[in-house]
């Protein structure tokens, strides 16, 4: 029988408590445990970016954490992303309205990308967006309607203020 070690977890604002394996990747523990399957499983190397999370507000590969090292820790996904009354953020809406999402695989990692770079530099440049979004494939869009997206959601985050 494996050895389970118990973990505490603040996932999109509720604290989560957990007997997990030491070896269950953070990934697996989001979809299969808490069924949070907005967090995609690509290539499970971190290559991708498809299963971005943030960690206490960083962009992290939830590929190659274990859910024992997030004992401690905020965790964010994109489902964390809505709204309080489950409408979409304005960086969600911003993707949905400038087109920045096509088969939608890569869509969570590169919302999570965005949405820490937007809470850490509200006015981002297109070099400081590209920077961010970087570590994420997208293989349908061309990144354009994503960096637009991002933009958009800068330009209304600020008018919003």
């Amino acid at each position: 029988m494996e050895k389970l070690y118990p973990i505490t977890v603040e996932v999109n604002g509720k604290q989560r408590a957990a007997q997990v394996p030491a070896r269950l990747s953070l990934v697996d523990w989001l979809r299969d445990e808490l069924r949070l399957t907005g967090t995609h499983v690509g290539c499970e190397h971190g290559i991708c970016g498809a299963c971005s999370i943030m960690l206490d507000g960083d962009p992290v590969r939830s590929c190659l954490m274990f859910a024992v090292q997030a004992d401690g820790h905020r965790v964010t996904t994109v489902e964390g992303l809505l709204q309080a009354d489950g409408k979409l953020s304005v960086l969600q809406d911003s993707f949905c309205e400038a087109h920045g999402l096509q088969c939608g695989y890569c869509t969570p990692g590169m919302l999570i990308s965005s949405q820490a770079l937007l809470d850490k530099t509200p006015n981002p440049s297109e070099e400081q967006i590209r920077d961010a979004i970087g570590g994420n494939l997208c293989r349908c869009t061309g990144y354009k309607q994503i960096v637009d997206a991002v933009k958009l959601a800068a330009q209304r985050l600020a008018a919003k203020k």
